[in-house]
């Protein structure tokens, strides 16, 4: 009896992926991203969420995979769902985060990113992106105000951060690479209670323990993790005075200047980081305040040493061999934790061309021209009570609804504002009309944080979120 030989046996001379088939999707793909993200998404009279219960969501998504696939059709309207009932950050009303708002031309190099699909590590697979990262750090650590040194992208601030706290532990126990953690005394980093909580992730990924994000008796200080805008408060520690204790003392000084790295574009604005010079190493995120899309994230080194290189090298013959024909030193993968390292460069480096430093600094101006505006009017109405005049960005408030104003002497009055801020939220993300974020800290109850720096927002966008705040409010 003759077996039939399966199709897929009999086309081995053809590609399993039909290109015309493909290029169609992904047309009518960009269409719908086209209309339903970057439209619908950044226009004002649309909403930035469409909530939904996760059991409904989960039912109007039909997330199960399954052994055969679906016609383009299908496939299409599952792009429809998503762009629908995903939350619209690009949204002039989306206050929620520090990320937000869109770059066009940073989008069509994240767009071109994932088309060309390559891995950063050797100059053979990605000559272009290895010299434009090389370029886009040099122009960064020119911001800081160095003229040499070092730098890598990484996958996000936090790694950033856990990169300075190893290259600090390395310079001084180079030995720990090799002989582990057994060696070595105790350890301690000294930080600010409002430093990101990366840098107590840190210090459990490094095996030093959360507990010595400390002054802890006995233990040697090896790293000062140092804060240029603060997640919630936006408050800048003074990185001159910091500098002369780790210059008195020889310790690694960090800046997390995640969030308001971008200052330095401004000539304005970049007091508030006046002494990053002194430091050691800086992260920065130019996907947050510079709208340069996730991720963007830079660690900048003054090391003109190989240190980084020095730290996480682990010479893997089968990509880094020494006997190639062009400069091996252009192979930058080994300066990475990681192996797969994905190109962040090209979305910055587009949108740095397009508009110039000078526009990027235009950006970080206009941003604190709206804040400056949106306390202005704040103070101009009742109930809304701001926790501090903003350094930065930032703006903290309580919103105060009719029935509490007058009873703050009231023993029950803590408890009652701290269920204003969640209620608001709940209401405006299920009537869908804005985002913004809100936390207690320390023994302050719940409050909001509205951050302001996309490049897509008005003062008419200030105007509607005051509104929209007491509308949603004032009969609480």
């Amino acid at each position: 009896m003759q077996t039939k030989e399966p199709a897929s046996l009999c086309d081995l001379n053809e590609p399993l992926i039909d290109h015309s088939e493909g290029q169609h999707f992904l047309n009518e793909t960009f269409k719908i991203i086209m209309e339903e993200v970057l439209r619908k998404g950044t226009d004002i009279k649309e909403k930035v969420c469409e909530w939904k219960e996760p059991e409904e969501l989960a039912l109007l998504l039909d997330l199960e995979l399954r052994a055969t696939g679906e016609p383009r059709h299908r496939l299409l309207q599952r792009v429809k769902d998503v762009a629908k009932y995903s939350i619209k950050t690009s949204h002039p009303r989306f206050f929620n985060q520090q990320y937000g708002g869109v770059d066009y031309h940073s989008l069509a190099g994240r767009f071109l990113t994932e088309a060309l699909n390559t891995n950063l590590f050797t100059y053979e697979v990605a000559p272009v992106f290895v010299l434009m990262e090389t370029e886009v750090l040099r122009g960064l650590r020119q911001l800081v105000g160095w003229t040499e040194g070092d730098g890598i992208f990484c996958p996000g601030g936090s790694t950033s951060n856990m990169y300075a706290m190893n290259l600090a532990r390395y310079r001084l126990f180079p030995e720990v690479k090799s002989q582990g953690l057994w060696g070595l005394p105790q350890l301690t980093v000294f930080t600010s209670p409002e430093s990101h909580y990366s840098v107590k992730k840190g210090a459990a990924y490094l095996g030093l323990g959360t507990d010595n994000v400390i002054l802890v008796k006995g233990a040697v200080p090896f790293l000062v993790s140092c804060t240029s805008g603060t997640t919630v408060q936006g408050a800048f520690d003074p990185l001159d005075h910091i500098a002369d204790v780790c210059q008195k003392h020889k310790l690694w000084m960090h800046v997390d200047a995640a969030w308001g790295g971008s200052v330095l574009f401004s000539k304005q604005h970049r007091h508030l980081m006046k002494g990053v010079d002194r430091a050691n190493s800086v992260a920065w995120n130019p996907h947050k305040m510079l709208v340069a899309g996730l991720q963007c994230s830079v660690l900048l080194l003054q090391d003109t040493t190989n240190l980084l290189k020095q730290c996480h090298s682990a010479n893997a013959t089968y990509l880094f061999q020494q006997d190639k024909f062009y400069d091996v030193n252009l192979d930058i993968g080994d300066k990475s934790v990681q192996c797969s390292r994905k190109v962040d460069c090209l979305k910055l480096w587009l949108m740095w061309k397009a508009v110039g430093s000078d526009g990027l600094a235009e950006r970080v101006d206009r941003a604190f021209i709206h804040i400056r505006y949106l306390v202005e009017q704040m103070k101009k109405r009742e109930g809304f009570h701001i926790l501090g005049e903003p350094e930065f960005v930032n703006v903290c408030f309580w919103y105060i609804p009719p029935s509490l104003r007058g009873k703050e002497g009231n023993a029950d009055y803590q408890d009652r504002l701290a269920k204003v801020a969640p209620v608001i939220k709940e209401r405006m993300m299920k009537q869908g009309t804005m985002m913004v974020g809100y936390q207690p800290l320390g023994n302050r109850v719940n409050f909001f944080r509205v951050i302001v720096f996309s490049p897509l927002v008005s003062q008419k966008d200030m105007d509607f979120f005051l509104n929209e705040i007491e509308r949603l409010g004032n009969d609480l």
